[in-house]
């Protein structure tokens, strides 16, 4: 299949997907764009926001337009480990007792991890190697799950009682942060009319598991232009206060900027954006359009940052104003890859 038709199969699950999530999610355009591109860069997203802005609505309804299975854990302060990922038991057969492993709620292939932050540190490390490694380790033994393998975790803002910050482990492995505000007046009003009618409208199936599979090797097969990949190692590395171009804003209210993972995040972004753009290339503005998600919850702000109140947001948008770029070429299509 040309490079071109293969690009045209992406947009097409890719909007398709989105048209099935906005029968039932009001608004939010960016957020489910956002998560979307995680699904299909291979990486896990955190949504972050107040009660009641339809969060877990929008993971439950993705779901709904992926042929895959879905699971829920609902994080609280009780919760442990094993609850997560499940547990060896005894089990009665013909022949006798004899221990079996229980699979938890971690294997499925889309998990919503609902309010990771009510739970302690103890228990949401036990997300940590499911995330890198699409595997578990129960008692030795090493359980592989399937994949796609795609992790949505709400929280609840720090600030907010009863919730435990992620450990920055934890944090560094979500592709993206994304932030839910709240509805627009126009937004809230649509939200009351299909929420208290009588028939909510069903989402149809757009893509099944092996699908998905094929579209997240395409994201990683589009040309990386060296101008480009340049500049993202400059973006990242300005994130560091110890760095080589740090600005003032980084040199005071950051302790420490983004690990690699920030750049790998902003090279798979920025070719998801190239795809839904129609092309086959990352452009700078590709890198840019996915700097704030993508770097957001790497940044960890010192002493000072942190009695100021300072946003990582303002930090990132103060980087992408000063680190330089060169005009990139748009590339056509290739004939085939």
């Amino acid at each position: 299949m040309l490079a071109e038709e293969r690009a045209e199969q992406f947009r097409s699950v890719f909007s398709a997907l989105m048209r099935e999530i906005s029968k039932t999610v009001v608004g939010h355009t960016e957020i489910v764009r956002g998560v979307l591109t995680c699904l299909f860069c291979g990486g896990h997203v955190l949504l972050e926001g107040v009660p009641g802005l339809g969060k877990t609505l929008l993971v439950k309804t993705l779901s709904g337009g992926l042929d895959l299975h879905f699971s829920r854990i609902q994080f609280t302060p009780d919760l442990m480990p094993a609850d997560i990922i499940g547990t060896n038991i005894v089990v009665e057969s013909p022949g006798g007792r004899h221990f079996g492993f229980q699979r938890g709620p971690i294997f499925g292939q889309i998990v919503l991890a609902d309010e990771v932050n009510r739970a302690t540190p103890k228990t949401q490390s036990a997300l940590l190697e499911a995330m890198q490694e699409l595997s578990v380790t129960v008692s030795g033994k090493h359980h592989v799950l399937e994949r796609p393998f795609f992790v949505l975790a709400t929280q609840n803002p720090i600030e907010m009682e009863g919730t435990y910050p992620l450990p920055e482990a934890q944090l560094d492995r979500f592709l993206f942060k994304l932030k839910v505000l709240y509805p627009s007046a126009g937004d809230l009003a649509e939200i009351i009319e299909r929420t208290t009618k009588p028939q909510a409208e069903s989402v149809h199936k757009v893509a099944t598991g092996p699908e998905v599979e094929t579209l997240k090797a395409l994201v990683r097969e589009v040309p990386l232009p060296q101008p480009v990949k340049e500049y993202v190692s400059q973006l990242v590395l300005a994130t560091r206060p110890d760095g080589p171009t740090p600005s003032e804003m980084v040199k005071r209210f950051v302790r420490y900027g983004s690990s690699p993972r920030g750049a790998q995040a902003l090279v798979l972004g920025a070719k998801v954006c190239a795809l839904i753009d129609s092309r086959f290339n990352v452009s700078f503005d590709d890198v840019r359009a996915v700097a704030l998600p993508s770097l957001r919850h790497r940044l960890i702000l010192s002493f000072e940052g942190e009695a100021e109140g300072v946003d990582p947001d303002q930090i990132l948008e103060d980087l992408l104003a000063k680190v330089p770029t060169q005009p990139a070429k748009t590339a056509l299509l290739p004939e085939g890859l």
